[in-house]
C-alpha cells in the first residue's frame, strides 16, 4: 500500500511539472513563445506574496493586526453607552480552525465587562463573540498609560513622581511617556494583611493594576502600596 501511494504521488508530481512547464508557454501563430513580460511581470507579483504571505501558524503581521483592530473597533463603536477600550489582539490558536483568524479583546470599564471576538481575517468577519466578567487579562500598553495619567494627576503622589524624575532626569517630566512602566492586574483576595481591606475590596469586580515605574538611570520608584482603579479612576494606597 505504501510503494503504491508513492507511486501515485510520483505521478502526480510529474504531471504538475508538466502542467507549470506548459502553462509557461503561449500559442501564437500556429507555435509556442515565451509569456510575455506583463505575464512574467504578474507571476513574479504572485510568487513574491505567497513567499510573504504568513503561514498558518505565524504571528499577525501589521496589516493583519490593524485589520483586526478595525474590525473589532468598529465592533465596540456600535454598541451603545459604556466607556470601552480594545485592549489588544492575537492570534487565535485554535487548531480545528482554518484560515488566518485573530482575537481582540475588549473591555467595557463601565459595566466591567470583557469581550472576546473571534476574527477570520479572510473575510473580515467577526465568527464567535464571548463576553465574561470577572475576567482579567494583563494590561495593555495604553492601560498603563492611564494608569500613570491618574497618578500623575494625583495632587500627593504625582508631585512625588515629577520630584524623583527631576533628580535622575535633570529635566522636568513632560509626560508618562517619559516614563518606563509595568502594569500588573491587582485581585485584592491576592493581597494579606492589608489594614483598609475595604478601600481596595472594589477590585474584586473593578479593572485595577499595580503599576510598576522606572526612572532614567534604572532607579526604580516604590509604589508597591499603590493600586490604581481603571474602572472608578480612583487610587488607593495599600496598609499594613
Amino acid at each position: 500500500m505504501l510503494n503504491r501511494k508513492k507511486a501515485v504521488l510520483a505521478g502526480l508530481a510529474v504531471i504538475a511539472c508538466a502542467a507549470t512547464a506548459t502553462a509557461g508557454l503561449v500559442w501564437s501563430g500556429g507555435r509556442t513563445t515565451g509569456a510575455g513580460p506583463a505575464v512574467a511581470a504578474d507571476r513574479a507579483a504572485a510568487g513574491k506574496a505567497a513567499r510573504l504571505a504568513p503561514g498558518p501558524n505565524d504571528p499577525l503581521s501589521a496589516d493583519e493586526r490593524r485589520r483586526a483592530m478595525e474590525i473589532a473597533g468598529d465592533a465596540d463603536t456600535r454598541r451603545r453607552g459604556g466607556r470601552t477600550a480594545l485592549l489588544y489582539v492575537q492570534r487565535d490558536d485554535d487548531k480545528a480552525a482554518t484560515g488566518r483568524r485573530a482575537e481582540a479583546f475588549s473591555y467595557d470599564y463601565d459595566a466591567d465587562r470583557l469581550t472576546l471576538r473571534t476574527i477570520d481575517l479572510g473575510s473580515g468577519r467577526i465568527v464567535a463573540t464571548e463576553t465574561a466578567t470577572g475576567v482579567q487579562p494583563p494590561p495593555s500598553d495604553d492601560e498603563e498609560r492611564a494608569a500613570a495619567e491618574l497618578l500623575l494627576a494625583d495632587a500627593e503622589l504625582g508631585k512625588g513622581v515629577r520630584e524623583e524624575f527631576e533628580k535622575r532626569a535633570g529635566r522636568p517630566l513632560r509626560s508618562p511617556d517619559d516614563l518606563h512602566l509595568r502594569g500588573v492586574i491587582f485581585m485584592p483576595q491576592h493581597v494579606h494583611g492589608v489594614s483598609n481591606a475595604r478601600a481596595v475590596a472594589s477590585c474584586a469586580e473593578h479593572r485595577c493594576l499595580r503599576l510598576f515605574v522606572r526612572l532614567p538611570k534604572g532607579k526604580w520608584l516604590d509604589t508597591s502600596r499603590i493600586v490604581i482603579d481603571l474602572s472608578a479612576r480612583e487610587i488607593y494606597t495599600m496598609e499594613w
